[in-house]
């Protein structure tokens, strides 16, 4: 008797159910409650050959289902896939190109200039000048183009550095965004659960005349509040995730889950520890940069105000005397209006403006971090006490006060009011975690990742 479990090429769930079940035939025990001892089916028949493109379509609708189902993103993936991938960090790292090309471009030497000359048109009285001349830069202008070109190069690696730190702030700050996100539809779902519990319990009391059903109504209202809450905490997460898709480089969000992780930034370090490493930071450096590009162009452009010697060398043939002389020259112009001073004394203003801004963003950085240092400490205060004192009085007063309202000494009120504690409880336990979690994303942007600084500044207290 062939097998009467067929296997069919769509869908590949269905392939895999008849091979186990076929499988189970052939192998189960008689006590196995998927064997039956019917003489009509035996293990051998269930063995029936399957075409082999019908095989090999089960497996890889198999593997792609399994594939699909895995989609869960850690924190790591996504750093390096926008590292890899955000198009704004791949433009700044452009600079870097470009730097090199202007720093190539400012070492050249300028081009002779081969002229070629005819005096009278006639063709038996005509004379005609060949001159090859080379201009020779003067006051070391090559040298200070080069300097300014070099300026360049180390702003557009520090630019790179700065929004490397600030993207990897970006990712971090979304992750745990998109990862509160989740969690916030996870406990609004357990809302809903525990909601749905107190609506049986109260129907239950209803029933039996214990209670009024004016409860079964509020209880109601209750479940339509925790379902639009899911609902809105799914908006939540898919905007969350997609902000952190787009950081990735991503259109679309590729996954389906993130990967659980401490929400928790930790504990803050001293604010004095990292104004010690201000002048450290990329974005210090960058504006350190600022300052030497704007002391080079000054210094080209005081190189400027030397004018350049241009040597001529030739030879000259005059057809109406049937003789070759040669010819060279020097040229050079007189600077006697035009010595480049308005040009120097811009260098120098931008020079000056460049020093104010390093200034302005030394000042800028300790505020920042004296502020988001503030914040981190204060915040993790707030989840310190959610978690050791308010969460779990909370989830007690809500268990206490269900189980005395299914014992009948609470009324139902008791138990929305403990519910309603709960939610909010909880949903100030994410907005504090969100707090801290902000300051230090704030404080990592500045001076990148804290776990490397701290890990330099033990390094060099063991030194000491």
């Amino acid at each position: 008797m062939p097998c009467t479990q067929p296997c069919k090429a769509a869908p590949a769930t269905n392939c895999r159910a008849s091979l186990q079940n076929c499988n189970l035939a052939a192998t189960a025990p008689i006590t196995s409650p998927f064997y039956s001892p019917s003489p009509m089916l035996r293990p051998e028949d269930c063995f029936v050959p399957i075409p082999r493109k019908i095989a090999l379509l089960c497996l890889l609708l198999a593997s792609a289902t399994g594939a699909q189902a895995s989609q869960v993103l850690s924190l790591p993936q996504a750093l390096t896939a926008a590292f890899a991938q955000n198009p704004e960090l791949a433009a700044a790292g452009r600079e870097i190109g470009i730097a090199d090309g202007e720093r190539r471009q400012a070492g050249l030497l300028p081009n002779p200039e081969l002229a070629w000359e005819v005096e009278d048109t006639r063709r038996d009285t005509s004379t005609t000048t060949v001159t090859l001349s080379q201009p020779l830069e003067l006051g070391g202008k090559r040298g200070a183009r080069l300097a300014v070109a070099g300026a360049g190069q180390a702003i557009a690696q520090l630019d790179l550095e700065r929004q490397r730190n600030a993207l990897r702030a970006d990712v971090v700050q979304a992750f745990h965004a998109a990862l509160r996100a989740q969690t916030a539809l996870e406990l609004a779902q357990q809302s809903q659960a525990l909601t749905e519990r107190g609506l049986r319990v109260v129907q239950g009391r209803v029933t039996a005349g214990q209670s009024s059903p004016v409860e079964a109504t509020r209880a109601q209202v209750q479940l339509a509040q925790a379902q639009a809450e899911v609902r809105r905490a799914k908006t939540q997460r898919s905007v969350a995730y997609q902000a952190l898709a787009r950081l990735t480089g991503s259109p679309l969000a590729s996954f389906d889950r993130l990967q659980a992780a401490n929400l928790s930034p930790g504990i803050a370090p001293g604010a004095d520890t990292l104004l010690d490493q201000v002048e450290k930071t990329a974005e210090w450096r960058l504006a350190a940069a600022q300052v030497e590009r704007g002391d080079a162009s000054l210094g080209a452009e005081k190189a400027q105000r030397i004018p350049n010697l241009t040597v001529s060398l030739g030879s000259q043939y005059s057809r109406e005397d049937r003789e070759r002389v040669n010819v060279v020259g020097l040229s050079m112009p007189l600077p006697l209006f035009d010595r480049n001073q308005g040009n120097v004394l811009a260098a120098a203003r931008r020079a000056d403006q460049a020093r104010d801004l390093r200034n302005a963003v030394a000042l800028r950085l300790r505020s920042e971090t004296r502020s988001a240092i503030s914040q981190w400490e204060a915040a993790m205060q707030d989840v310190e006490a959610y978690d050791r004192t308010i969460l779990p009085a909370a989830q007690q007063a809500v268990d206490t006060a269900t189980r005395g309202f299914e014992m009948g000494k609470f009324a139902f009120l008791d138990v929305l009011d403990a519910q309603r504690t709960l939610i909010e409880a909880r949903g100030l336990y994410l907005e504090a975690l969100a707090s801290a979690t902000d300051a230090r994303a704030q404080v990592e942007r500045i001076y990148g990742d804290l776990d490397g600084v701290s890990n330099k500044s033990n390094s060099r207290s063991n030194n000491d």
